[in-house]
């Protein structure tokens, strides 16, 4: 069988091999292998091996490619972002840097509320050109597969428009992105005297229209103090589940509100946050097995208390880590910074730091049997860091480690700058 590309003299090869999240001890013990190759067909790895042996591959028009030592991982996952939004929040900076709660932000019409007004505002081309410079910054530092949220509309045409600009944005750039919807980012000014008025909006006129337009796979509620309270959120995934959407949650970001709790409940995939989770809430989430994707840049940004990472992965919980991007509370695309804090923030080494934003990842977005690990028949998503090893990417924080990303097979990254692509076209 000849092969399009051969990655060779490969360093150090972390391969992540699995369908199934790394829990508790298989976080830290992922398998290395040294001085190792990797073969490329039709966008798929082909075979996965050492030194030499790849000749038998080989023909006139294989690509060789030499790694030069250098670290090689599985293409990175963020799988929590907001990633199409209109405008931006650095009005808000001073006020944050001054202890201004967030919840008192948002009752006072910015936070969340404020984005929505520049959303409604922003035409689909203003919110494509947005989100894709965005990608470009992602995929320059690595990540290959992205999340993306509604949420920014909290009615039906402008959460409709969302999620259309990042469905676009999936066919036109280099990163897959997976869609979520999240309506139930916050309660519209106009019902905030009668919540359950919009809630039965919600979920009778708004969810089963974009499934009806495939626009969602997951269904996520911000289920938080002041925003969506348990048995609110309650009510919205199980229409959600009836409507054939998987479950995401916000959940006990600020408050102890029982949202780990609800989301082993109601079989979550993910439950996100988890700042203020209880001892019972993560104890359930590892019974029930919904992974805990944590956005510790969130909590850097914000000045505020991080998830407690040692205690879930010692209870059993699989946890991801994501960017959270987003124009409030973490705008930054630098999932590599993220890693870094997953270190110094979380206290998670760098090897359980790498699952989760790799196969734990994939996870999350229930992506596992495709992408998150190099292994034979899964998608040649793949990043080449100019690094030795996986403890120097955490460890010489705050810059860009990236060499050369494939995606696909085919290479989209080039010495940290993103190959020449044909100008994209849209129509909408």
């Amino acid at each position: 069988m000849i092969v399009d590309l051969i990655i060779k003299n490969i360093g150090k090869l972390a391969t992540m091999k699995g369908n199934t999240p790394f829990i508790g001890k298989a976080m830290d013990e992922i398998e290395i292998i040294e001085n190792a190759y990797i073969a490329i067909k039709d966008g798929k790895f082909y075979e996965i091996g050492v030194g030499d042996n790849y000749k038998h591959l080989l023909n006139a028009n294989t690509e060789i490619k030499d790694a030069g030592g250098k670290l090689v991982t599985p293409g990175l996952i963020d799988a929590h972002t907001h990633l199409v939004h209109g405008g931006s929040r650095e009005n808000e900076f001073a006020k944050k840097l001054a202890g201004v709660p967030y919840l008192e932000i948002l009752k006072s019409g910015g936070g969340i509320l404020s984005t929505v007004k520049s959303t409604k505002k922003s035409t689909f081309k203003e919110l494509y050109d947005k989100a894709h410079k965005s990608l470009d910054r992602m995929l320059e530092l690595g990540v290959t597969t992205v999340e993306a949220k509604s949420g920014y509309g909290l009615e039906l045409d402008t959460e409709i428009k969302q999620l259309e600009v990042a469905s676009k944005l999936s066919e036109n750039h280099p990163i897959d992105l997976v869609s979520t919807f999240l309506g139930a980012h916050a309660i519209p000014v106009e019902y905030k005297d009668n919540s359950d008025e919009f809630i039965e909006m919600l979920m009778n006129e708004m969810m089963p229209k974009v499934k009806e337009l495939n626009l969602a796979e997951f269904c996520d509620v911000f289920c938080e103090d002041a925003v969506f309270d348990i048995e609110q959120t309650r009510k919205i995934f199980i229409k959600a589940k009836e409507l054939g959407y998987k479950l995401k949650i916000h959940a006990d970001e600020i408050v102890s509100l029982g949202g780990a709790e609800l989301s082993a409940e109601v079989g979550c995939i993910s439950a996100d946050h988890l700042m203020a989770a209880s001892d019972e809430g993560i104890v359930s989430m590892a019974k029930k097995g919904v992974i805990a994707n944590i956005l510790p840049g969130t909590s850097f940004n914000l000045n505020k208390n991080y998830a407690n990472a040692r205690k879930m992965i010692d209870s059993g919980v699989a946890i991801s880590l994501s960017s959270d991007y987003n124009p409030g509370s973490c705008p930054s695309e630098n999932l590599q910074f993220v890693m870094q804090l997953g270190c110094l923030g979380l206290k998670m080494t760098p090897n359980e730091v790498l699952s989760a934003v790799t196969i734990n990842a994939a996870c999350a977005i229930d992506r596992q049997n495709k992408i998150g690990s190099i292994e034979v028949g899964k998608k040649a998503d793949l990043v080449i860091f100019d690094a030795p090893n996986v403890e120097y990417l955490m460890y010489h924080f705050g810059i860009n480690h990236t060499d050369c990303v494939y995606k696909d097979g085919e290479l989209v990254v080039n010495n940290k700058n993103i190959v020449n692509r044909e100008q994209e076209c849209i129509s909408n």
